[in-house]
């Protein structure tokens, strides 16, 4: 099987194009389902496939729309557990940024990273099966690289999840 051709984004600067309120009709029922059908599309925004098709590729070459994934179940791919990791570092080099850079890509229970202001530098978003699995990245970790402080926070309960961004800036 051959591997699928990345889609070509970001080749326009976005600050040449303008978006109306159709494009953000669109981009709004588009992150709902990537896969609705552009006649479904079409018909709610009141156009025509092939003016609406052509929104949708001028946001995919703005890197308006960056891809289109599926969005799995957490407790059926058996990684119910998340953990939030706030990390902070007395080392703040680039050298350093790169490891962690390298270490957090390398570990895929790490399924988001950010770095902060305030007293933490970086929050880490981690999925695992169970605590002996957090464990286990915890000591991975650990283990390249040096902290002054983990503090981990154990989620109850996922209030709100949604990959759905507000288009009413555009």
């Amino acid at each position: 099987m051959t591997e699928p051709r990345p889609r070509k984004t970001g080749s326009k600067p976005i600050e040449s194009i303008t978006f109306d309120e159709i494009d953000q009709r669109i981009l709004e029922m588009l992150q709902k389902d990537s896969d609705t059908p552009i006649q479904a599309i079409s018909e709610a925004v009141g156009l025509s496939t092939n003016p609406c098709w052509r929104r949708i590729k001028r946001m995919e070459e703005a890197g308006l729309i960056k891809k289109r994934v599926v969005l799995v179940d957490q407790t059926r791919a058996n990684v119910p557990l998340t953990v939030f990791i706030g990390i902070s570092t007395s080392r703040h080099e680039i050298d350093w940024l790169n490891r962690f850079r390298d270490l957090i890509d390398e570990i895929p229970e790490v399924v988001e990273a950010y770095r902060l202001t305030g007293t933490v530098d970086y929050i880490l978003k981690v999925v695992v099966p169970d605590m002996a699995s957090y464990d286990a990245v915890y000591k991975q970790m650990i283990q390249r690289l040096e902290f002054s402080q983990v503090n981990s926070m154990i989620s109850m309960e996922e209030l709100k999840f949604t990959t759905a961004i507000p288009t009413n800036y555009l």
